[in-house]
């Protein structure tokens, strides 16, 4: 058992401190423009809500690069890994190129469909530019680490993030205000900034894929075009991304209920989402270790084991939540006065906070066998239940408690951590009634293509 749940941990540590490391960069991130005025940080605020979206919509190339390369690496079948890594590539390219026209037509008319103020649109139009101009390389890089943590490789991850943020939090303490002798750019130079990251993310992760795993894969070799490989990925694709997006949209409508009961409602809102981004970095982070052990294991030959690596994955997954929910409930109240010193939104907070405190477990359910899930790629499922629980019962349940019952603050989170309760449990349920031994690598092969749907 120890040696098990030391292999989860050393993949899993990695992804944490990734994770980790993206969220201190945006708040840090934030916290430097927000120097600016209050306006850069509603355009900031706004454009954070817009690229997730946008990234939500092409996550799943990532996401099915991942589970796919990890069946081929336990499967010691790496040149179909690399191929489909490819296969992935081209479908970046078409993504970054929809991404790319979209940030050079369509930033203004963005804000005006928001509702955005003129002067917000004057001075947001160019940082959101280069928001888009950045995702373009985001949209790749989240691909090379769904390859390299398909082979078991968390750290390179991890190193790429850290060393992508310090640049992006450095140039933006400097072209935003004209610090160590770089051009005062204002909002436009954070917007440069954060471009420059995600270049070097990138720039890192290519050359560990191209460079340093030539000699082990082959990484640069030329892969002819595969039309039934092709399908497959674009299928997978499709319906990972729609679930992320569908998710992330669910999401920005429970947001809007909340926005509408006042500013009170809203700043507590935020400080507690802030404070759970604690659980959501543990909770992704053993759902993605899930993806890679259930994944080898299938490609093995072994999906009993892939089974038992998801059970103990969870386990200790809960754990970590677990201790972080404790220490949440009870220093709720001080933690929220970090945020603010209002006494109406931080006492508002710290309720959110004390109900989120162990429910988050739920939360980390859904992530731990969602994670297992799109190990031996029950796509179709995840799609479905996604879809279901959040436009059929979270979205109607909030609004309901949120503004028919007058429950407030309280009512919208009661809503979503009762989808969340749901939508874990539901996951948790089909992952073990999952036929566990019919299942096999995922194949274009007819036979095969639905295999566990």
């Amino acid at each position: 058992m120890f040696k098990e749940w030391k292999k989860i941990l050393l993949l899993a540590v990695p992804s944490i401190a990734s994770f980790a490391s993206s969220t201190l960069t945006g708040t840090i991130n934030l916290i430097l423009v927000g120097q600016l005025s209050a306006l850069a940080i509603a355009i900031v605020g706004v454009s954070n809500i817009i690229m997730y979206n946008a990234w939500a919509l092409f996550s799943g190339i990532g996401h099915t690069t991942n589970y796919l390369v990890a069946q081929n690496y336990g499967s010691n079948n790496m040149k179909k890994g690399v191929e489909r890594t490819y296969i992935a590539f081209y479908l970046c390219l078409a993504a970054a190129t929809l991404v790319l026209l979209v940030g050079l037509l369509f930033p203004e008319s963005i804000f005006k469909m928001l509702g955005s103020s003129p002067e917000m649109i004057r001075a947001g139009k160019s940082y959101l530019q280069f928001r888009f101009f950045a995702m373009v390389f985001s949209i790749f890089t989240f691909v090379i680490h769904g390859f390299l943590r398909g082979i078991g490789d968390t750290k390179t991850p991890m190193i790429s993030t850290i060393a992508g943020g310090a640049f992006m939090i450095f140039l933006t303490y400097g072209l935003t205000y004209g610090n160590m002798d770089l051009p005062e750019l204002g909002l436009i130079g954070a917007g440069i900034a954060f471009f420059i990251g995600e270049l070097v993310t990138f720039l890192i992760c290519a050359y560990f894929y191209f460079i340093k795993l030539h000699p082990k894969y082959e990484t640069r070799k030329r892969i002819a075009f595969n039309p039934a490989e092709s399908k497959l990925i674009f299928g997978e694709s499709a319906k990972l991304g729609i679930q992320e997006f569908s998710m992330a949209m669910a999401m920005f409508v429970f947001t809007a209920f909340v926005t509408r009961l006042g500013t009170n409602a809203l700043a507590a809102n935020e400080v507690a989402l802030s404070v759970m981004s604690l659980g959501f970095m543990p909770a992704f982070a053993f759902g993605s270790t899930a993806t890679i052990l259930v994944g080898q294991e299938v490609g093995r030959g072994n999906p009993l084991l892939g089974r038992k690596a998801g059970t103990n994955t969870t386990i200790l997954g809960c754990i970590f939540l677990l201790i972080l929910g404790v220490i949440e409930f009870f220093l709720a109240e001080p933690i929220a006065k970090i945020y603010t010193h209002d006494v109406h939104v931080y006492k508002i907070a710290a309720e959110l906070i004390m109900i989120s405190a162990f429910l988050q477990l739920f939360d980390g359910l859904l992530n731990f066998y969602a994670g297992g899930l799109r190990g031996i790629g029950d796509t179709s499922f995840l799609l479905k239940i996604s879809l279901i629980l959040g436009w059929l019962f979270f979205v109607p349940l909030s609004y309901v408690l949120t503004f028919i019952l007058d429950w407030g603050s309280i009512g919208a989170w009661i809503a979503l951590y009762s989808y969340l309760t749901v939508f874990g449990i539901s996951v948790m349920v089909r992952f073990y009634r999952t036929s566990w031994d019919s299942i096999k690598l995922k194949s274009v092969e007819k036979e095969y293509q639905d295999n566990i749907i």
